[in-house]
């Protein structure tokens, strides 16, 4: 290889010659970012030249490294551009906007632009373009450079780069200065410098671009494994282009395209592979089986193939078959990426003819009912995506496929649970607590379908949220009916902490906010309005407590069972052990300074007080078990080591006081330490989404339809319902000084129930940008700011805990403000109410403004 250092213009003119952009190169991809750098350099450089500084440094603009084509001959020199396509591609579309700019004004000028640097002008055809882009992008360049563009021609990423120079040219104009656009095209073609590098007829072309993409991460994975096929198809490569390639290139995102290859090798045989080492793997199987253009060409018409099923997991509505497109969306609904493999398997075999549609939809609820039974029973996910990528090479080869899908889901590594498991958890367990709120939603959906009401809800236009039919915060009323029914050993407060997050207790309503903490006598006359049967069959009771609530979860069971299909039966489950064993998980997370109670740790298992005592009494080895104490915040009576090398020569409040649990005068724990259900809950939930419910947050606070209601003003709305005007105007007062410090207000998409976020950074979107609190309408409780200490630990720069810590110690000098060191890895709670103090404001402030500091010290650093 040669390497010389150049100019474009020096590369571009000369004799007839052309630049090809090879077909394993990725479509063009400058963004706006990428035009305003360069517009800026161009200017910097056309600036030097207006001033007469001729000898003044040019501007470094990259490599191009070039190879000699195939199809190269002596009297016409074709070079592939092996790298820097988008340097080339952006100059030229730049030197035709300036043609095109000049050319009413100055002809001459504009045809000497066209014959230097953009055509051969005694070519023809795709000779006649001096750069040749990618197919891809070929019709959209040749019509900018040939003036031949048509409408159906536009919307491209070069059309937008032609557009931004044109945009630019007319911004930059003077009439009194004509010279100043020749000035910006010589700062084009003589002061930005290439370093071009020349490879020799026989050098290996795939090794030189693996060693400039690969190891620097420039492309994606497919983009790599796209280079590479298309250097392997020497002869067949525009046929395979665009027979195949291009077709499935314009269906799928490069995301998603990359996903596709990565489920074909997993289809293949390959369960282990992880996406990131998809270039390697594949490019080893392909050497392995010393792979020619006949095996190249058909693996990517199968890829081709492949990638029509792929598109209806990713868009159900191109299903034709009603029954799977219905299936197919509830999964695209749960967000079930997991269970591609055997999905994209199993579409396979159907379109094979080796399954109908009535086993294409047994199939399809099996994997549903795994995900569903599996999430309502709390098994953890975590070893989801490993079962479904086994499931091609694992599938066995001697009974139908359903049959088999059945028997591999039902094996006892796979934890599907059965029928009484199922019961049994829906009765007990806190199901609110459990999954993606979507998830949740989508099984009251399902519950709600399976009554097959006449006039069934269009669920999709209903602005439906889980409503607590026995509130969350409940009030004197509710309290007193608890009472009649909780035993000796356990409190009302207890008794409604293990119930009122269960699915006997939820439904589905558009009316949430009024429902609120409303006696049941209210709740009732709001619900047998409703059009959903759930709701109707709650009004229908006389009362609702403790009884009701298992009467309904036993008839939910009933029609769960009935909904999703059950494992086969005679494998070992052991349901019991993964319940206690997310006993030692939560437990072994507890922050430091904090405790629970026997109640709050079985209202979070589902489970009963007495149960997790004598668990925890006789199961040697549980860490921090001798931190659940009453609900007082006293040692149990009955507590007991469960072995003598666990007791140690510490006694219990000796060893609570080590890890920083304060006691009062009446040595009973400060219960500002103690972890409810809830914060346990919080302790093992994952942190991937940004908002609790999932919901995109917007920064202008609007809705949808002109004249409706903003999303800001339905905040404010829902706050003023519960909150005293003097809150309201605090809030309005906070959020005005917090985009005073540069942020903007996020607000929840829900139209029941929203929120507000104090965000910093990028808008637009889950994943960007940073926030320290979550504002929410009381909904009959009171306003609350969230402190997100669980968000922020996994965001520079206060995963370092000292400066959380610090944020925890600033807010903790608002008075009425007290939040536990222990708290640093939950989501405590404000109240908004505290704002009408004019030194609570001041306080939270000056905070903020902190906080503010804080992150942008780091994305300045």
């Amino acid at each position: 290889m040669q390497a010389k250092e150049t100019l474009f213009a020096d590369l571009m003119q000369g004799r007839a010659q052309q630049f090809q952009v090879p077909l394993y190169q990725r479509t063009y991809s400058w963004a706006d970012k990428h035009l305003k750098q360069l517009w800026s350099d161009i200017l910097e450089q056309a600036g030097l030249l207006e001033s007469a500084e001729e000898k003044g440094s040019t501007h470094f603009l990259g490599s191009v490294v070039l190879a000699p084509s195939p199809q190269n001959d002596a009297t016409f020199p074709r070079w592939l551009v092996v790298d820097g396509q988008q340097r080339l591609t952006t100059l030229s579309l730049a030197l035709a906007a300036i043609r095109d700019h000049v050319a009413d004004t100055a002809p001459v000028e504009a045809q000497r632009i066209d014959e230097q640097y953009l055509i051969n002008k005694w070519k023809s055809g795709n000779d006649h373009l001096r750069l040749l882009p990618t197919q891809a992008d070929r019709t959209q360049f040749a019509g900018h450079i040939r003036g031949s563009l048509t409408d159906q021609d536009t919307g491209s990423g070069v059309t937008t780069a032609y557009d931004f120079f044109r945009k630019k040219l007319v911004e930059a104009d003077d009439p009194a200065a004509p010279q100043d656009v020749f000035r910006i095209e010589q700062a084009i073609t003589s002061r930005l410098t290439l370093v071009a590098v020349t490879a020799e007829r026989g050098d290996n072309v795939h090794r030189i671009f693996e060693s400039l993409n690969n190891t620097g991460l420039k492309l994606s994975q497919a983009d790599l494994l796209r280079n590479y096929l298309f250097m392997r198809l020497p002869t067949r490569g525009d046929h395979v282009y665009e027979t195949y390639w291009l077709p499935l290139q314009d269906s799928l995102s490069n995301d998603e395209l990359e996903q596709l290859m990565w489920l074909q090798l997993v289809l293949d045989g390959d369960d282990r592979v992880r996406r990131q080492d998809l270039y390697t793997a594949q490019q080893k199987r392909f050497e392995d089986m010393r792979t020619g253009e006949a095996q190249i060409e058909e693996y990517v018409r199968e890829l081709h193939r492949r990638g029509a099923h792929f598109r209806r997991l990713l868009h159900p509505e191109e299903e034709p078959d009603p029954t799977a497109r219905a299936a197919l969306r509830r999964l695209d609904a749960w967000q079930a990426a997991v269970t591609y493999p055997a999905l994209m398997l199993l579409l396979d075999r159907r379109e094979r003819g080796k399954l109908d549609s009535a086993e294409t939809a047994l199939s399809l609820a099996y994997i549903e009912s795994f995900l569903v039974r599996r999430m309502i029973c709390r098994v953890p996910t975590n070893n989801l995506n490993r079962i479904f990528q086994a499931v091609p090479g694992q599938l066995p080869r001697d009974v139908p496929f359903t049959e088999g899908l059945h028997r591999l889901l039902s094996s006892e590594n796979r934890f599907w649970p059965d029928d009484a498991e199922l019961r049994d958890k829906i009765r007990k367990a806190p199901f609110y607590q459990y999954g993606r709120w979507q998830q949740r939603k989508l099984v009251l959906q399902r519950l709600e379908e399976s009554y097959e009401h006449p006039e069934p809800v269009d669920f999709a236009a209903a602005q439906l949220t889980i409503e607590h039919v026995m509130p969350q915060s409940p009030g004197d009323e509710w309290l007193r009916a608890l009472s009649e029914e909780a035993a000796d050993d356990e409190t009302t407060e207890e008794l409604h902490a293990r119930f009122q997050h269960t699915l006997g207790n939820l439904t589905l309503t558009a009316v949430n906010a009024e429902l609120s903490n409303h006696p049941f006598e209210r709740k009732q006359d709001l619900l047998g309005g409703s059009h959903l049967e759930l709701n109707r069959r709650i009004a229908a009771t006389e009362g609702w407590g403790v009884r009701e609530i298992l009467a309904r979860a036993d008839e939910l069971a009933d029609r769960a069972i009935a909904l999703w299909p059950a494992p086969l039966r005679g494998v070992g489950r052991a349901e019991r052990s993964r319940d206690w064993q997310l006993a030692h998980q939560v437990l072994a997370a507890l922050p430091h300074g904090t405790w629970t109670s026997y109640g709050d740790l079985a209202a979070f298992l589902g489970s009963g007080a007495q149960a997790v005592g004598n668990h925890l009494a006789n199961t040697p080895g549980v860490v921090n078990a001798y931190r659940v104490l009453t609900s007082e915040g006293k040692v149990s009576d009955g507590f007991r080591w469960a072995t003598p090398q666990e007791a140690g020569r510490d006694d219990v409040l000796t060893r609570l006081a080590d890890t920083g649990v304060r006691f009062t005068a009446a040595r009973t724990a400060d219960p500002a330490q103690r972890l409810t259900a809830d914060d346990l809950a919080a302790l093992l939930a994952s942190t991937d989404d940004d908002q609790a419910d999932g919901e995109v947050i917007a920064q202008d606070g609007t809705a949808g339809a002109p004249g409706e209601e903003t999303r800001a003003e339905r905040f404010f709305r829902q706050l003023a319902a519960d909150d005293s005007p003097e809150t309201v105007e605090a809030v309005r007062g906070l959020f005005a000084h917090w985009v005073a410090l540069g942020g903007w207000i996020g607000h929840g998409a829900g139209h029941v129930t929203t929120s507000a976020n104090l965000m910093l950074g990028k808008a637009g979107g889950p994943g960007r940008g940073i926030w320290p609190m979550t504002l929410y309408p009381g909904a009959g409780r009171g306003g609350t700011a969230e402190v997100v200490f669980q968000y922020l630990a996994a965001r520079e720069p206060f995963t370092d805990r000292a400066l959380r810590a610090e944020l925890l110690t600033r807010l903790n000098t608002l008075d009425g403000v007290d939040i536990a060191d222990g708290k640093l890895e939950l989501r405590p709670n404000v109240r908004l109410s505290l704002l009408e103090k004019d030194r609570n404001r001041e306080v939270l402030i000056e905070t903020l403004t902190w906080f503010r500091d804080r992150w942008e010290d780091r994305s300045t650093s």
